[in-house]
């Protein structure tokens, strides 16, 4: 981006900003009505009150450079209502032709007073792959809620610092979380043009749409079991990332992972996936089964029997392979 008003890395405050781009001067995320910019403001302190940490991944992807910011709210995040009134400005900040500006809190205030110092970082935009990640984390109560972390992208020079990155995990855990903690579960609210959504989020494909639903149907099939399904998020020591499983049967012990077709490629794909997440997973050594909308061939069913992984799928009336009732 050229003729930028403000230099990267000056140290600024609210109320300077607010009378360059507008906005109030409250909020951690802030859409101005007088200029294409919606005011996203970092703090480290707030944030690690909540378990959480705003930052650049350690690791740089083909891409490029991720800076993870949390969402708004205390309660279960959401994109609609009033309480997803700042979530929501950054999901369409693309449909409303408006830049994000980060800005990350210095943890020094003007002398005299209680406001806190600000340091611009940069333009971004939302990831256009993986605009965002759901996951579970506790508010400043201790009590845990499903928190939106939004994957922004630098677009145009930004400061970017040591410290400022997300630390590492001291351990590996793996904790338990409802199965509905998944980007399915989110209400996303429609464009709000007439036209084509034009946002960096793409959006989701007829595999991922199907993936969805078959989580769906299995989870309604297994509570008529009296077998509520859960999930893993798991957080790997020395990694910042946070990996979240798919669906996981606490009854029988057994973790599955789903796929929207049943192709080759696909089946692979949740082997691999499978097999990472098992060395993470407490108690040890659970059951491994993949959930296919389809049945596979029979090479793969062959593979799949070899490993010793449970084969589900849907058959159009019923899941075969399932537990019964």
């Amino acid at each position: 981006m050229t003729d930028e008003p403000v230099e990267l890395g000056r140290i600024t405050t609210r109320a300077e900003m607010k009378r360059v781009f507008g906005g109030g001067p409250q909020g951690g995320v802030v859409p101005s009505a007088t200029s294409p910019n919606v005011l996203i403001y970092s703090d480290p302190a707030a944030g690690e009150q909540s378990g959480y940490f705003d930052g650049w991944l350690p690791e740089d992807d083909e891409r490029g450079p991720v800076f993870e910011y949390t969402g708004h709210g205390e309660d279960d995040q959401t994109f609609v209502g009033l309480k997803g009134t700042g979530n929501r400005a950054i999901l369409q900040h693309v449909d409303d032709g408006r830049a994000l500006r980060v800005f990350k809190a210095t943890g020094k205030t003007v002398p005299g007073t209680a406001t806190m110092y600000q340091r611009y970082i940069g333009v971004f935009a939302l990831d256009a792959e993986q605009p965002y990640t759901v996951r579970q984390k506790p508010n400043k109560q201790g009590v845990m809620r499903r928190v939106i972390v939004f994957r922004l992208r630098p677009a145009g020079l930004y400061d970017r610092r040591p410290e400022d990155t997300i630390p590492p995990s001291d351990d590996t855990t793996a904790t338990t979380v409802p199965a509905d903690v998944t980007t399915s579960a989110i209400v996303e609210p429609e464009t709000n043009k007439k036209t084509k959504s034009t946002r960096s989020a793409a959006p989701r494909t007829t595999a991922e749409r199907r993936e969805a639903r078959l989580s769906d149907q299995f989870q309604t099939y297994m509570a008529g079991l009296g077998r509520p399904m859960k999930r893993f998020q798991i957080q790997v020591k020395g990694s910042a990332s946070v990996l979240l499983t798919d669906l996981y049967d606490e009854t029988a012990h057994v973790l599955y992972e789903l796929k929207g077709t049943s192709t080759r490629e696909a089946v692979r794909m949740a082997i691999g996936q499978l097999l990472d997440y098992r060395r993470h997973v407490t108690p040890p050594n659970p059951s491994l089964g993949i959930l296919l909308p389809s049945e596979p061939d029979d090479d793969l069913k062959g593979l799949l029997d070899e490993l010793g992984i449970m084969l589900t799928y849907w058959d159009g009336k019923a899941f075969v392979g399932a537990p019964a009732l």
